[in-house]
């Protein structure tokens, strides 16, 4: 029997299954289960995914889903699932939907009233978080900072005052260059942890002050995933005045945000709500 056993009668199930982030063998039980036995996998590469499955001797058909090709495969998989196909989606490492082009397709599924089903599993974040050694009671995951423009330097300046441990994704080439404005940003004395190829054979902890692990990797450029994790702030830090929070608006108009955007960045990260925000801008532009 299939895995899409309906919560509607003749509808199939998105199966929402995390992958190891590194070693093979945190592979859980269901999620061979599942695999083995949905009608189609969709992998972020099905090169990767391949691996996998003949690790675990999973059979199943495999089809590409990722940022350059998802959203166009997207009715189709809502129009299988009606027809009671059930479906795994995967990412190539830790759990979909998270930083991850699978998200689309999770809010397409839940909006047209299909079900969704989340197994849990290995995840990058909630392994450096822990392993990191700083508060885990409240934390902040904002993924990939953006490149440059489109808010950065909003969002670098905001984590300033933030008082919940802070995860973030780098790649190696910018990890140097990352940490370094953070120093900037943040405080270069801010305690920091590179949590680097985590469960692999590789795995490395680099641990230090956000100036000091700026100098680290710009002299010995790293390789393989990253995650970088900060502690809160723990020294009083002035909360952003008027003028701070015009400035915020301002950089991020400037570099091409929308303004629904620019009230909920902006807002997420005062005690203002979003359309008080929404209409301060709104009032600068009359």
């Amino acid at each position: 029997m299939k895995a899409g056993s309906q919560l509607k009668k003749g509808i199939g199930t998105l199966y929402i299954v995390p992958t190891p982030i590194g070693n093979l063998e945190d592979m859980t039980f269901r999620a061979v289960r599942v695999l083995q036995s949905v009608d189609c996998i969709l992998a972020e590469d099905t090169r990767q995914t391949a691996i996998l499955c003949r690790r675990y001797e999973i059979l199943t058909r495999r089809v590409s889903f990722n940022e350059h090709n998802g959203q166009g495969k997207i009715p189709w998989i809502l129009e299988q699932m009606n027809a009671g196909m059930a479906f795994a989606l995967v990412s190539d490492a830790g759990c979909p939907g998270i930083s991850d082009p699978g998200e689309p397709l999770i809010g397409q599924v839940v909006a047209a009233g299909l079900p969704l089903e989340v197994l849990p599993g290995p995840s990058s974040v909630t392994t450096a978080l822990v392993g990191s050694a700083f508060s885990t009671n409240r934390f902040l995951f904002e993924g990939f900072l953006p490149r440059k423009g489109k808010g950065r330097n909003v969002i670098l300046q905001s984590l300033r005052s933030e008082e919940r441990t802070i995860v973030l994704f780098e790649s190696p080439p910018r990890l140097s260059a990352t940490l370094d404005d953070l120093a900037q940003a943040i405080a270069p004395h801010r305690l920091a942890v590179v949590a680097r190829e985590l469960t692999k054979i590789h795995e490395s902890w680099h641990r230090g002050t956000l100036a000091e692990l700026a100098r680290l990797f710009a002299a010995t450029p790293p390789r393989g995933e990253m995650v970088i994790v900060i502690e809160g702030a723990t020294e009083l830090v002035t909360p952003p005045d008027d003028a701070m929070v015009e400035q915020w608006i301002a950089t991020a108009l400037n570099e091409g945000m929308g303004v629904k955007e620019v009230a909920r960045m902006v807002a997420g990260r005062t005690s203002l709500s979003s359309s008080v925000v929404y209409r301060m801008i709104l009032d600068r532009k009359t």
